[in-house]
């Protein structure tokens, strides 16, 4: 006989899938998939409905794509497949190695007035990393003092495009000056970048975490900081130009440190999720679609002392669940998302040490969510395998020193997340590559100036080959290391090998000149799969191999 408690919860879910069936639209297909780790950076995204869409309910505001990288990406709607299917063109190229994030509001409807769960649907890919050496050259530093003396401590870094320029900027978060501090892109291909925008932005005391989304939804990125001191966060809303505008501090919680931003109630706002280690609480705060935020629900996390969150789709249905990392209980724990900005309490496993930090990603190329951690006083940083809302024991790397933070990117371009951890006892930033099944070998330590703060993994000359930005907090200053790309087989340059490369390839072989006139500043010899100084009909199966390599 089934207990009570398993007979109502059968049927509270048959009652559930009845509901659905009877009158909800919902989402069947997507493309790139759920996860895909590489997607090309002028990829189109196709969203295959169970009913055709009433086009008239989708916009910019039921249909939000959006990288921390790129930025809001504009572009143009139209449907296929007898209105099934809804295709998005991007008006221009994401960021290489961008996470973006798909979000569609629960007001989108179907010709015949069915509309999407009240959940709405939120899902997420990468931006294909182009091939590189995975070789590093420092092409600039700086200390974020210079010409604005006083104490700073970096303690935090977000690269995002500021200014729309199709290039990431860099805004440097400041623990003892308590301000963001942008430095623009010279957007020329050099990696370079200009002087401080001044003055800084003020926030709240101490910050440390930060994130960011467009939260106001006028296409500028906006930045939110959490703030150790004040037990607050703080959210900068972006006037395009790389400078921000209205701020607003909201109260969450004592040691404010982890943050998520994405839309929790199905509305296709970005609302804001915080841990706070101090008061062991995660907070929500819910936007009201105008980058204005109203006062936190806050509820334990199932651990004791919230200080790394992360924000994902764990069992992949679509609704953002939470990861939260806990300092004192040693802990990391899913909270899954019940889409209508309530969470509940799904697993719980222990994290490898006393974590500081949670980032999220498919480690091991099986569709679902993976975490790194950095466990700060354990001296460690762990990787633990995700499995629809679970994760499994942590696989525990050595740091031998105070571990502050955890950095994932494609710094081969190899289509999976190598792995960089910061150690800011030990002076050094630690590079493992993945093998594409989540373990994790050592590369290279980059030595500090004096104490590393995080890093960023990024594009930062928009060559496809992802960068390393050092944030080094005692020293207080900013490293660009520039990752050298490969470009066999990358017949277009557009930092890819993939099909718009095979148009050009053929052209090579059958018309050299007609390619030189065609691709200038392309050079032929990247055809030259072979290495034997011709391109000719010897190089096609090696590029054909190239294209379909992982």
């Amino acid at each position: 006989m089934l207990a009570r408690s398993t007979f109502a919860a059968l049927f509270a879910s048959l009652i559930g899938a009845s509901t659905v069936s009877a009158g909800t639209l919902s989402v069947s297909a997507l493309s790139p998939f759920q996860l895909m780790p590489t997607a090309a950076n002028d990829t189109t995204i196709e969203v295959t409905f169970s009913q055709p869409v009433d086009m008239a309910t989708i916009n910019s505001g039921s249909f939000r794509v959006f990288g921390p990288y790129t930025g809001t990406m504009p572009g143009v709607f139209s449907s296929t497949n007898g209105g099934l299917t809804v295709v998005f063109t991007p008006a221009r190229h994401y960021i290489a190695g961008d996470v973006i994030t798909v979000t569609l509001a629960n007001t989108i409807a179907a010709s015949g007035g069915d509309t999407l769960r009240s959940a709405g649907y939120v899902y997420q890919f990468w931006i294909r990393a182009g091939r590189a050496t995975n070789t590093f050259s420092q092409s600039q530093s700086w200390d974020v003092r210079t010409g604005w003396p006083g104490p700073a401590r970096i303690y935090g870094g977000q690269a995002s495009d500021l200014n729309a320029d199709g290039f990431a900027d860099l805004a440097i978060i400041c623990e003892d000056s308590s301000d963001v501090r942008v430095y623009p892109n010279t957007a020329d291909g050099s990696g370079l970048f200009g002087a401080r925008l001044d003055p800084p932005s003020p926030v709240g005391g101490v910050p440390s975490p930060n994130g960011a989304a467009d939260f106001d939804n006028d296409g500028n990125i906006d930045l939110v900081t959490g703030n150790f001191d004040t037990a607050d966060i703080s959210i900068l809303l972006g006037n395009g130009d790389g400078t921000f505008g209205s701020r607003q501090d909201v109260t969450v919680g004592g040691q404010t440190r982890g943050i998520a931003a994405f839309d929790f109630d199905g509305d296709g706002d970005a609302d804001i999720a915080c841990a706070s280690a101090a008061a062991s609480h995660v907070s929500v705060l819910f936007n009201d679609g105008s980058g204005t935020f109203g006062a936190p629900t806050s509820f334990d996390a199932g651990g004791d002392g919230e200080y790394g969150l992360a924000g994902g789709d764990m069992d992949n249905d679509g609704i953002i669940d939470l990861v939260v990392g806990h300092r004192n209980s040693q802990t990391i724990t899913v909270l899954k998302g019940n889409g209508d900005g309530t969470f509940t309490f799904f697993s719980s496993q222990a994290s490898g040490g006393a974590t500081w930090v949670v980032v999220l990603g498919d480690l091991n190329l099986d569709g679902f969510l993976d975490a790194t951690t950095a466990n700060s006083s354990s001296q460690t940083g762990a990787t633990l395998m995700g499995g629809g809302g679970t994760f499994s024991p942590p696989t525990v790397y050595s740091l031998g020193a105070h571990t502050v933070s955890t950095d994932l990117g494609d710094l081969d371009g190899d289509g999976d997340l190598d792995w960089v951890v910061s150690s800011f006892g030990g002076g050094f930033w630690r590079e493992y590559e993945n093998d594409g099944a989540g373990n994790f070998s050592f590369v290279r330590d980059f030595a500090a100036d004096s104490n590393p703060g995080c890093c960023i993994v990024v594009d930062v000359n928009n060559d496809s080959a992802m960068d390393i930005v050092l944030l080094d907090e005692i020293a207080n200053t900013v490293r660009i290391q520039m990752n050298t790309a490969l470009k066999t087989g990358d017949m277009n340059c557009d930092g890819l090998v993939n099909g718009g490369d095979i148009g050009p390839f053929v052209l090579a072989i059958l018309d050299p000149s007609g390619y030189a006139t065609q691709f200038a500043g392309c050079s032929i010899d990247n055809g030259d799969v072979n290495n034997d100084t011709n391109v000719d009909v010897d190089d096609v199966p090696g590029f054909a191999a190239l294209l379909v390599a992982p």
